[in-house]
């Protein structure tokens, strides 16, 4: 085969073979084909898409092209979840301790964040101890034991789509829905669970903005993994604005321990219900939403959830006393309003923006070298459609460094609207598609 076969073929519109794409993805991640026309490719495939089948052909060469992960060894359906990020999302922090408790076992891979706040890794590691640096088997006995494990990236899962992704950021080629769904895929089906939830975010906080375009590729998700055999549904979540109260990394923690506790935001504990239902309903653990749904609230209120998330942090090095006594989390220095100079409903939050702050503060990484403050972030107190009088509370913040608390605050300021006419309060959850 030749690549420039293979280029001319798709920037003409033909459909690439399963044969072209497998060895395209092999010869790419040898070093065999160069940059160059990898990148005349994906500008191809830009413009021209990439069918269904083509689609999961590029999806499962790159899942394929690197270590995949086997859970055979755990009891029962795993499930996994994943996002498509936004802020304030410590979805998993709650989630997968309160599905756990219910019977569903949890094996989870996660990364660290690159942007306004860290990831889910860097949040759990504002508890004094805790660590993802778990072997395989680690990881496996841990799962099988207590019912939950969450370890970092540490294996080679779809270097192909890392080294692609690479590509796409300096060509831009990264929005385009094959592409981006593949991506997404490659590294969930390497992961190993028989089923995968899918939390995708629409909104001015995500990165698909428009609903049409979160419902197109929660569908594109759905048809591959659909293929691969997997148990599939999609959620799709409001990013109009953040979400829950919290937004920063021990306080994001603190808000998901107070959501397995029963005492969370009503956003944040109602999408943890929706998402967790859809779990123990994939898992077999319940026949329908409503059911898994009474059950998720039983262990919330039973303490159940709660003494789960304590064996997990404890299992990976984590020490208790942080978790039943949050005030022991990373605290800032200085913990200021937000005060709004005018009255009105709030309108508009334009929610990236909002999660910069936290990046001003030092609650997030501008480089992969950057070092994060756990203990700096934002409390919201004001979300859309509610009413503020001038000098009133908005947000409270938390930082160690004064000149970046004002610059914060500012920054906030500048990104929030209000109104004068009474504005209808956020729809949390816009749709539910299954395979």
């Amino acid at each position: 085969m030749r690549m420039t076969d293979i280029i001319k073929k798709k920037r003409d519109g033909e459909k690439l073979s399963k044969e072209e794409i497998d060895w395209m993805i092999n010869e790419y991640c040898k070093d065999e084909i160069p940059d160059y026309q990898m990148s005349a490719l994906m500008m191809a495939v830009f413009y021209q898409g990439m069918d269904k089948d083509e689609t999961f052909y590029l999806t499962m060469a790159m899942k394929d092209s690197g270590d995949i992960l086997d859970l055979s060894q755990i009891p029962g359906i795993k499930v996994d979840k994943h996002s498509t990020g936004g802020v304030g999302d410590k979805t998993s922090i709650a989630l997968g301790p309160l599905v756990a408790s219910c019977g569903v076992p949890v094996a989870k891979m996660s990364g660290r964040g690159l942007g306004h706040t860290g990831g889910t890794i860097d949040k759990l590691e504002s508890i004094h101890g805790f660590t993802t640096n778990l072997t395989e088997e680690q990881f496996i006995k841990q799962v099988k034991e207590i019912g939950i494990a969450i370890m970092g990236q540490t294996k080679d899962l779809a270097p192909a789509d890392k080294k692609l992704y690479a590509l796409r950021d300096v060509t831009e080629t990264v929005d385009q829905l094959s592409l981006i769904a593949s991506s997404i895929m490659s590294k969930k089906l390497a992961a190993g669970a028989d089923g995968i939830v899918l939390d995708v975010k629409t909104g001015n906080g995500a990165f698909m903005q428009n609903l049409a375009d979160a419902q197109n590729l929660a569908r594109e998700m759905l048809q591959i993994g659909s293929q691969a055999g997997k148990s599939m549904t999609a959620v799709i979540s409001n990013m109009n604005q953040p979400l829950g109260n919290a937004i920063g990394n021990a306080l994001e923690v603190k808000e998901a321990i107070d959501t397995l506790q029963g005492n969370g935001p009503k956003d944040f504990t109602e999408l943890v219900l929706t998402l967790g239902s859809y779990m123990l309903v994939t898992g077999k653990i319940a026949e329908n939403e409503i059911d898994a749904r009474k059950m998720l609230e039983y262990h919330m209120k039973d303490g159940t959830a709660f003494e789960k998330f304590v064996a997990f942090v404890k299992a990976q090095g984590g020490e208790e006393s942080y978790v039943r006594d949050v005030t022991k989390l990373p605290k800032a220095t200085i913990i200021e309003e937000i005060e709004t100079k005018e009255r009105g409903y709030i309108s508009f939050m334009d929610t990236a923006e909002i999660g910069i702050c936290s990046l001003i503060l030092g609650g997030g990484r501008e480089t992969k070298e950057s070092i994060i403050d756990p203990a700096v972030g934002l409390i919201i107190k004001k979300k859309v459609g509610d009413f503020v009088e001038k000098g009133e509370c908005l947000a409270v913040i938390h930082g160690n460094d004064k000149e970046k608390v004002q610059q914060a605050k500012e920054h906030y300021l500048s990104h929030i609207k209000l109104s004068n006419e009474k504005i209808e309060k956020e729809t949390l959850i816009f749709d539910v598609i299954h395979a």
